[in-house]
């Protein structure tokens, strides 16, 4: 059983805390969490227009800060969600030997009724500035992965 995913980008400042936002009121049973693959935003909370557009639809993330990904986080964790392919790439590459931790992509969750539905990677809206379509396309891929993980 899945009790605790972590949500990984590129800064940890767009779509991986946006991704844990939406999951904390999807499914507040689960531990959460986000990290990004680069650490040059530690300690910084979400990009302020990631956070307007997130507060807009209804979620807080201010509160978040940003932290780099690290080896344990194979062992922290139950499932470890990536943004894109070269995010998925990034956290495979620290893999410990042995660690048999799922590393998949969060798309791999949208449900087939989405209007997203084919999309194989969440957009960052740092460098796209569609903060609205990125977070409806979370939104999307944290309703299957709650039906997928939670409730099944």
């Amino acid at each position: 059983m899945t009790t605790s995913i972590l949500f990984v980008c590129l800064g940890n400042i767009c779509r991986s805390p946006s991704a844990e936002a939406v999951m904390r009121q999807v499914a507040p049973e689960l531990s959460l969490d986000s990290a990004g693959t680069g650490g040059w935003h530690a300690g910084e909370p979400p990009y302020g227009p990631m956070q307007a557009a997130a507060r807009a639809r209804g979620y807080e993330m201010s509160d978040l800060r940003a932290r780099q990904f690290r080896r344990s986080d194979f062992q922290d964790f139950d499932l470890i969600l990536a943004m894109d392919a070269q995010n998925l790439a990034d956290i495979e590459a620290q893999r410990p030997q042995g660690s048999t931790t799922p590393v998949k992509l969060f798309t791999d969750y949208l449900p087939e009724t989405s209007g997203f539905a084919g999309a194989s990677e969440v957009p960052d809206p740092y460098y796209t500035r569609d903060f609205d379509g990125a977070l409806a396309l979370i939104e999307d891929c944290a309703a299957g992965l709650r039906a997928a993980t939670v409730a099944g």
